[in-house]
């Protein structure tokens, strides 16, 4: 994704991932650990194998988020389109997120680590969660004993959803809200995991502005506090008419390019602009006038599938396209799919059927 925006705002990218998807390999060179190296993942293989990359600038993706020293050695070569290690260690630090929205009148749950001495209160639901956690993986219903890398965190109800935001160390400007899918049963997904997201979220109009002006407050609160820059990522649950907290995503985030193709921006170069200090002018309240809705969803597989000739895929909304040949298992990704319709309603049932062509097809 990150690389389709650069190419499509003029840049000259070289791309560095784990699978070296096929649509990937056709937009820009690059190397794959899995294709080119038959390679483990780790981020310490992954910067390790960046030194060898020809670019003058490197951004990161999702979870290097996680690891501010891998981050620090990726400076050290080449310059940092991202949020500096110092960045990384403090936002993605739960306490110290937790005390500037609090001390600021904004929700966060209930947050507690191992050996900090506190009980959970037995009436609430309780999330078990990594530390170093991305995308929902290993995310669970406590188990009702604590590990030594993890925090226990008040479930709420209501809906999950993200907001992506382009920052200057001083300001910010929101480009777009979605609601999340999670581990929803029509992609294959379970769980917590991660699978997708609507835009805008499925609400009554003025619930959306009251939404979305809670999300202003919050990013502009954390782009001051922790010095954010570029395009980074809230994630949150809309409870009971607040938005509560969930998370901050200090790097580029998984809708921006249903926000790029719903409202016809260019949020690459508006990343790279943001280190120089300019922001970009969005009315994103006249963008949502608009009517219009876009969604993806990435698909799991429900058994272990080979792929057969996937050729067919390419210009038809999806991404991320294995080879032909390559074998999926069970409950790993396949592909995603994307689709944009008039109303959020419209677009789901679009979503639908198209998922369903590809279960006919795959299975």
């Amino acid at each position: 994704m990150l690389a389709e925006l650069a190419a499509r705002a003029g840049y000259s990218v070289v791309s560095l991932d784990y699978f070296g998807d096929a649509d990937l390999r056709r937009l820009c060179p690059g190397i794959s650990l899995l294709r080119d190296r038959d390679m483990g993942y780790s981020p310490e293989i992954l910067v390790n194998t960046a030194s060898e990359l020809d670019a003058s600038y490197v951004i990161y993706g999702a979870s290097l988020e996680n690891h501010p020293r891998q981050v620090a050695r990726l400076a050290r070569e080449k310059s940092l389109l991202g949020n500096a290690p110092e960045t990384l260690q403090r936002v993605r630090n739960p306490q110290q997120l937790a005390d500037a929205l609090k001390a600021a009148g904004f929700c966060f749950p209930q947050t507690m680590r191992p050996g900090a001495g506190l009980v959970p209160d037995p009436a609430l639901e309780w999330l078990w969660k990594p530390l170093r956690s991305g995308g929902g993986h290993s995310v669970q219903i406590w188990p009702g004993h604590f590990t030594q890398e993890g925090i226990l965190q008040e479930q709420l109800d209501g809906l999950v959803g993200s907001a992506a935001f382009v920052a200057n160390g001083l300001e910010s400007v929101v480009v777009g809200v979605t609601e999340q899918f999670v581990g929803d049963e029509m992609v294959g997904a379970e769980g917590f995991r991660y699978c997708g997201n609507m835009l805008p979220p499925p609400l009554p109009s003025g619930e959306l502005q009251d939404l979305l002006a809670q999300v202003r407050a919050i990013v502009n609160l954390l782009t001051a506090e922790f010095g954010l820059r570029g395009l980074n990522g809230l994630d949150f649950v809309w409870h009971e008419g607040r938005v509560c907290t969930l998370e901050i995503n200090p790097r580029p985030t998984a809708p921006l390019e249903l926000m790029e193709q719903a409202y016809d921006l260019h949020l690459f170069d508006a990343h790279v602009q943001a280190f120089s200090g300019q922001l970009p002018r969005f009315d994103l309240e006249g963008a949502l006038q608009d009517g219009t809705a876009a969604a993806k969803a990435i698909l799991f597989a429900e058994k272990d599938i080979v792929i057969s000739d996937a050729s067919e895929w390419f210009g038809q909304g999806i991404r991320d396209i294995p080879y032909s040949g390559d074998f999926i298992k069970q409950g790993h990704p396949v592909c995603t799919v994307l689709v944009t319709e008039s109303s959020a309603e419209r677009c789901r049932h679009k979503l639908e059927r198209r998922v369903a062509e590809l279960k006919t097809w795959l299975y």
